[in-house]
This record gives C-alpha cells, structure tokens and sequence, in this order.
C-alpha cells in the first residue's frame, strides 16, 4: 500500500474555481503536482526529496512559488473557509 497522497475527485472539484486560467503552453496534471506539494509540505521535506510519482521537484517547486506569489493558495483557502461557514 502506497503513503503518497493524492487528492480525491471530489476535493479537485473544489479547488478549480481558483486555479488560475492557462494561457498557451496547458499546465502539467494539476492533481499531481498540487498532490505533491501538499506532499511535500505535510511532510516537511526538500523539494528535491519529493516521491517521483508527483514529478520533477522542480515543476512542483515552480508551481508553488509561482502561485504562491500570486496569492493563489491563499484565495483557495480563504474560498475553502469560507465555504465552511
């Protein structure tokens, strides 16, 4: 049995609305990647550490700090939170 974690359909479907739209080149798979940062993060690890299963690091990483700068992650979780109320 596998520890990796992956996001289920039902929670991808409540991330969407906040992924920013794609603009030319398609982004890699969202469930992936986002799997691995969350991943990566739960678990405290280097981004060079990160299973292969999610990918390059470096696509993980870039990702995270691309949408992080933008305040992405911090609109899907105050989305999320506000959801809850």
């Amino acid at each position: 049995m596998s520890n990796l974690f992956w996001l289920t359909d039902a929670q991808m479907a409540r991330l969407e609305p906040f992924f920013p739209k794609s603009h030319g080149k398609p982004r890699v798979d969202d469930r992936r990647v986002l799997s691995g940062i969350i991943f990566v993060n739960r678990n405290g690890l280097r981004w060079c550490d990160a299973p292969k299963e999610y990918g390059p690091a470096k696509t993980l990483y870039n990702r995270w700090k691309r949408w992080g700068d933008k305040g992405i992650f911090a609109r899907m979780m105050e989305g999320l939170a506000s959801e809850a109320a």
